[in-house]
């Protein structure tokens, strides 16, 4: 997994000048309703420690990409929000992302029996 991430990585860089972590932050946050998450339960779903995701967000907020602010519900905590700014950054990036997922891991799986290959992946999500 670590080389997979490498790999998604350098293609991003090279191309997007996007590393693969502010990538997958702008994703979730695009999914999340009005773009906006708590950066605790995005550093969760990034698989990452808040302290991290507090850096991954604080470079996607000096470009425009990602504005922060303080959580309604909660005065401790803050929010991500995605801008337009952001989206269409991360509309320009998705195809490079998903030909690199696709070149690096999709097209390593010729021949593999893939309700296999799910089942083992669900177990070890399982069993951490």
């Amino acid at each position: 997994m670590a080389a997979l991430m490498r790999v998604f990585d350098e293609d991003l860089e090279k191309s997007q000048r996007l590393s693969h972590a502010e990538y997958i932050a702008m994703m979730f946050l695009s999914e999340a309703p009005g773009r906006t998450m708590r950066l605790s339960d995005l550093a969760e779903l990034c698989q990452q420690s808040p302290s991290a995701v507090g850096r991954t967000v604080k470079r996607l907020e000096a470009q425009g990409l990602v504005g922060r602010q303080q959580s309604v519900q909660d005065a401790r905590s803050f929010n991500a929000v995605l801008s337009e700014a952001g989206l269409a950054r991360l509309e320009e990036a998705a195809p490079v992302h998903e030909a690199s997922v696709r070149r690096h891991f999709f097209d390593q799986l010729e021949g593999v029996d893939l309700g296999k290959l799910a089942v083992a992946l669900q177990r070890i999500a399982q069993n951490p």
